[in-house]
């Protein structure tokens, strides 16, 4: 138990940049850090929703490289935001997964 949380710690401190607060204001620094303790919330939930596939134990670093650099056509319409991937996309089913999971449509 010790060790994950552990790991937990070191994936914010490098994953994420959780101790950088290089500003010279202490509200700046406290944004900074609210903001990556969000997106590390952000993270687990993503993590949750891909624990089907084989990014269910993957760290923020692989979360970021496998499902958010990501070449994608966007078309917005009034009612809804269609994503178009790319055929060959790497990665494809585990982020159709996870964004399914999430509460996405397919169309």
């Amino acid at each position: 138990m010790r060790g994950e949380i552990e790991n937990r710690i070191k994936e914010l401190h490098h994953g994420l940049s959780f101790d950088r607060t290089s500003c010279t204001r202490f509200l700046a620094n406290q944004l900074r850090v609210l903001r990556t303790a969000s997106a590390c919330v952000l993270m687990q939930e993503i993590r949750h929703a891909a624990r089907r596939t084989s990014l269910s134990r993957a760290q923020v670093s692989t979360l970021r490289e496998r499902l958010f650099t990501l070449g994608a056509e966007i078309v917005v319409s009034v009612r809804r935001i269609l994503l178009h991937l790319p055929a060959r996309a790497a990665f494809r089913e585990e982020w159709r997964a996870v964004a399914m999971a999430l509460g996405a449509r397919a169309d």
